[in-house]
C-alpha cells in the first residue's frame, strides 16, 4: 500500500485546524497537527512532512520564526513551507520570503487554491529530493573513482617490489616462502578488485555497517 504524503498544519485556531484537517484528509493526505511552532518542532522529529501549512500569528512561536528555524536546518530545509496570513502588505511578504517561505495564502482561504498549492509544493519537494539524491550519488561516484585511482599507483609499486623480492629470495636461499607469497598475492588481487569496483562504481548505495556507521555497497 502506497504511503500517504504527510502535511503538517500549524494553527492555533481550532476551527481552522478542524476544517484544514478535514479537507486534506478527504484528499488523501496524512495530516499532522500542531498548535504553534514549538509543537511543530516536536512533531517533525518523528514525522517529517513534505509540506507545512502554518499560520503567521500564533502564541509561543509564530509561523515566521518556525520557518526561519526549519529553513536553517539541512534536515528540514526542503519541506515546502506555506504561510497563512491576513497580512497583505508587500513588506510582510518580503519578510516571509527573506526567512525562506515558499508560498503565501491570504485568509480567508479558498479550498481549491490551497489544494493546488499543496500539490505543487509536494511536486517541488519530490523533485528537490531527487536532485539531492542525484548529486549525492554523483559525489559518491567521484569520490570512489578518485580513491581508486589514488590506490592504483602505490599498488603498482608494491607489486613490482614484491616480485623483485621474490626473485631475489629464490636466488639466495633454499627456504620456501611459497605460502607467504600466496597470501600476499591473494591480498593484492583483492585490492585490485576493490580498485576496479571503485573506479567503475555506477549506482552507489549507502548501507548500514554498524548501528552508528554507514558504508558504500560496491557489489
Amino acid at each position: 500500500m502506497e504511503e500517504k504524503e504527510k502535511i503538517l498544519i500549524v494553527e492555533d485556531e481550532k476551527d481552522t485546524q478542524y476544517i484544514l484537517n478535514k479537507l486534506l484528509s478527504k484528499y488523501g493526505y496524512d495530516v499532522l497537527i500542531a498548535n504553534n511552532g514549538q509543537e511543530a518542532l516536536e512533531v517533525i522529529k518523528d514525522n517529517v512532512p513534505k509540506a507545512i501549512v502554518a499560520d503567521w500569528t500564533m502564541p509561543v512561536m509564530d509561523g515566521i520564526e518556525l520557518c526561519n528555524i526549519l529553513k536553517s536546518d539541512e534536515k528540514y530545509k526542503l519541506i515546502y513551507y506555506i504561510i497563512l496570513t491576513a497580512r497583505t502588505s508587500l513588506k510582510d511578504r518580503v519578510k516571509g520570503l527573506d526567512v525562506g517561505a515558499d508560498d503565501f495564502l491570504l485568509k480567508p482561504i479558498e479550498n481549491q487554491e490551497l489544494l493546488a498549492r499543496i500539490r505543487s509544493g509536494v511536486r517541488i519537494h519530490n523533485l528537490q529530493n531527487e536532485l539531492k539524491n542525484i548529486e549525492h550519488s554523483k559525489a559518491l561516484i567521484e569520490m570512489a573513482c578518485t580513491i581508486g585511482h589514488k590506490l592504483n599507483n602505490p599498488l603498482s609499486s608494491l607489486i613490482m617490489s614484491i616480485q623483485s623480492v621474490e626473485d631475489d629470495l629464490k636466488s639466495v636461499t633454499e627456504v620456501n616462502f611459497k605460502d607467504e607469497f600466496e597470501v600476499i598475492n591473494a591480498s593484492i588481487d583483492r585490492i585490485k578488485t576493490l580498485i576496479n569496483d571503485l573506479v567503475h562504481l555506477q549506482n552507489p548505495k549507502v548501507v548500514n555497517y554498524t548501528s552508528d556507521q554507514k558504508m558504500i555497497k560496491l557489489s
